[in-house]
């Protein structure tokens, strides 16, 4: 039976739910530059035998990862706060596209109660896990500073959790298949929600179910996850996970950069057109200089983004990763991004041919003067 204490008078627990073997991990994404080269990084952090991993299944051969990401241990930490386990194991996983996900890896007492497993889930919820992840960001981040391609930590963070189940007992030790878990008993693990929900809204909310055999089954939600999978060192259902996270974070990143860099653009421009012509163009050459950085830097980061992780065919993990995709509405934040690009490109368009006209308007004065300068001369010659 598990050691950790329920929490008296909270939210009721089927009285079918199971008993689990397993752990959970916290996972907490950082963007903390434009880019991250993983083969210095190793280097950099060769003593502590980082390892570039993949998924491993046969039909893992479907995924064409460019850049494997780095996972990279970093030790056992204790957990603050009353009612959890007193250690946890932290690891980072570093991706080419300058994001690092720091993991936060808890095993769960053998045969777990359902019920201590929801009250394990409230508390996690509420300890304040960033008295863990901040420290070791921080120390991660200044050893691979020479990695770092233009090293600046994004406000944005993600924040994932999977429940990773290795066997389900019914209350008599006997071992249970995945498919009797029920939404009933997912619904308050995955949605943290203690009220009684519409058979409609379980189902609409926990539709994202998959299975491969009859001894695996992975539940996703917006921030959550189930994965039961007999086999310990099979993570690639996690694997996905955290890449599909990690290319949310970047997108969502950039999509806050180019929020708070139209109004600046507008104002930037707006002083251009103050000046005096002369000054106009020169300012204006400052002023599309950046948006064409800026443009260019965004869409490069959107295709290594996107070309990170390749399929092929529809095998079981690549349902697994396209639902994570849409559940976390990847399509919408990236064609925000496209939208908004398309305005800065615009803008650039359009302040590119006031800066000609002004050019142009430069040059006719110039013309002109230099004509009327030729008239005076000629009428003083005479």
């Amino acid at each position: 039976m598990s050691t950790i204490p329920l929490d008296r008078g909270s939210m009721a627990v089927d009285p079918a739910a199971p008993f689990v073997d397993g752990a959970v991990v916290a996972y907490r994404l950082h963007d903390v530059g434009y880019a991250l080269d993983l083969e210095r990084a190793g280097r950099l952090l060769e003593a502590q035998t980082p390892a570039r991993l993949r998924p491993t299944r046969g039909e893992a051969k479907a995924l064409i990862i460019a850049q494997p990401p780095l996972t990279i241990p970093l030790g056992p930490v204790s957990l603050p706060g009353s009612g959890l386990p007193e250690t946890a194991e932290l690891s980072a996983c570093c991706f080419d596209f300058g994001v690092i996900s720091l993991r936060l890896r808890t095993t769960l007492p053998t045969r777990t109660a359902w019920a201590d497993l929801l009250a394990l889930a409230r508390r996690l919820d509420r300890a304040d896990l960033t008295a863990l992840f901040t420290p070791a960001l921080e120390s991660l981040t200044a050893r691979l500073r020479p990695a770092l391609v233009r090293p600046a930590l994004a406000p944005v963070v993600e924040d994932y959790t999977v429940w990773r189940v290795t066997r389900l007992y019914d209350a008599g030790g006997t071992p249970l298949p995945p498919h009797r878990l029920g939404d009933a008993v997912l619904a308050p693990l995955l949605l943290g929600e203690s009220r009684p929900l519409t058979d409609d809204a379980r189902r609409d909310l926990l539709s994202h179910r998959f299975s491969y055999t009859e001894q695996d089954l992975a539940v996703l939600s917006w921030d959550a996850a189930l994965v039961v999978e007999p086999t310990l060192a099979d993570q690639d259902v996690e694997f996905l996970l955290e890449f599909a996270n990690a290319q949310l974070l970047e997108l969502r990143v950039y999509d806050a950069h180019l929020d708070a860099e139209l109004p600046q653009l507008y104002d930037r421009a707006s002083l251009a057109r103050r000046g005096p012509a002369a000054l106009l163009v020169r300012r204006f050459e400052n002023v599309l200089a950046g948006l064409h950085t800026l443009v260019a830097d965004t869409t490069e980061v959107i295709e290594r983004v996107e070309n990170g992780l390749k399929v092929t065919n529809d095998v079981y993990l690549a349902r697994i990763y396209h639902a994570a995709l849409a559940l976390f509405r990847e399509a919408a934040w990236r064609n925000g991004l496209e939208r908004k690009l398309r305005i800065f490109r615009d803008t650039y368009a359009m302040l590119n041919d006031e800066a000609q006209t002004a050019r142009g308007n430069v040059l006719e004065v110039i013309i002109i003067l230099l004509i009327v300068v030729e008239v005076v001369l000629s009428l003083l010659r005479h």
